[in-house]
């Protein structure tokens, strides 16, 4: 257990566990970032995946459906994706249960390490980052599921199953989202499913529970995913994305059944710019608690993603740097997103274009 979380967390940093009446002042963000508490939503791209099984004609326009969504919000939701409402009722369950525990149960996965394969947290690096967020979580690997799951925890006594269950099936469906993402990008269905097939699925379980003052904190900041691609369940709303059209921030409304899809960094990189990564932020309420399960699919821990040679031409040159997930990783570790610096950023070979 990393020593500074444990302190700063029995020194009642974690206000949010504690459920305190009020917002520290570690957790109130500057005014020009704070977030409406009535936000526009925003009209989200709906793709039905099962329709890329009905025949080659119905696979392009699914294909057309995809490419539209990455170029121009790099996110979407899909439904008839596959995976059984039960499936998913049962994960945000075991999800809920688990961070019902006693304090001291969670903590014994707490560390600020972000090369830990599981651990918890009550924001990003507790009480190291200058701004801390109304958060709880567990980061777990999830692939291959046999190597990772006996590290998970056993409390409550079904969520090993339950979430493995869930794991299992959404690394099926990644793979098909990332084959409708590349044949989109014109390269072909199988351009990296072998990386993929073989790389990193990291899972973050999220809990986000009442905010007293909702209207001056946030659930995490605006980021991207350094993945390639995330999918998301939410049981509410909660999750907002910077509409590109218009620059302003919009709410993600939930609909039932159905899964979001984000556009990661790493799909950036592949793509030349064609896709951006999807920016997006998590705001708070101060009626209900929200659970989102975040899982995030990458090439494996040091392999390194680059730009298509097939996107690249003389008009055109590449426009991005290779990284890994583990360079992302040793990015996190040393810088505090709440400052507003971003792993693409770092990534463009010429932060202007």
């Amino acid at each position: 257990m990393d020593g500074k979380s444990l302190s700063s967390f029995s020194m009642g940093k974690s206000a949010q566990e504690k459920g305190l009446p009020y917002v520290p002042e570690c957790y109130v963000i500057p005014t020009s970032q704070r977030a409406s508490l009535t936000p526009d939503v925003v009209t989200v791209p709906t793709i039905d995946f099962g329709r890329l099984k009905k025949g080659p004609d119905e696979r392009a326009l699914v294909i057309g459906d995809v490419r539209t969504a990455c170029r121009q919000l790099g996110f979407f939701q899909i439904e008839n994706h596959g995976i059984r409402q039960t499936v998913l009722d049962e994960a945000l369950s075991s999800a809920t249960e688990f961070f019902k525990l006693p304090v001291s149960e969670k903590a014994k996965f707490m560390s600020n390490d972000v090369h830990g394969p599981v651990r918890y947290g009550t924001s990003l690096k507790d009480g190291l980052d200058k701004i801390q967020f109304w958060r709880v979580f567990l980061k777990h690997y999830a692939h291959p599921l046999a190597d990772w799951i006996k590290y998970w925890p056993n409390n409550p006594c079904n969520y090993r199953e339950t979430m493995g269950k869930y794991c299992s099936e959404v690394k099926k469906l990644s793979m098909e989202i990332t084959e409708a993402i590349t044949e989109s990008l014109g390269i072909g269905p199988t351009y990296i499913s072998k990386k993929m097939e073989d790389g990193m699925q990291v899972i973050t379980v999220n809990c986000y529970p009442p905010c007293p003052n909702p209207e001056i904190a946030l659930g995490l900041p605006p980021h991207s995913d350094y993945s390639c691609l995330t999918i998301l369940l939410q049981s509410s709303p909660g999750l907002e994305i910077m509409h590109t059209g218009d620059n302003k921030w919009k709410q993600v409304p939930q609909l039932h059944g159905a899964l979001q899809v984000h556009v990661g960094d790493h799909f950036e990189v592949l793509s030349n710019g064609l896709y951006k990564s999807g920016v997006h932020r998590v705001t708070l309420n101060s009626d209900r608690t929200r659970i989102s399960i975040a899982s995030l699919h990458s090439l494996g821990l040091e392999e390194k993603m680059g730009t298509a040679n097939e996107l690249e031409s003389e008009e055109n040159p590449g426009r991005y740097k290779e990284s890994s997930f583990k360079d992302f990783l040793n990015f996190l570790d040393n810088n505090d997103l709440a400052e507003g610096k971003t792993f693409i950023n770092t990534l463009k070979v010429d932060e202007n274009k």
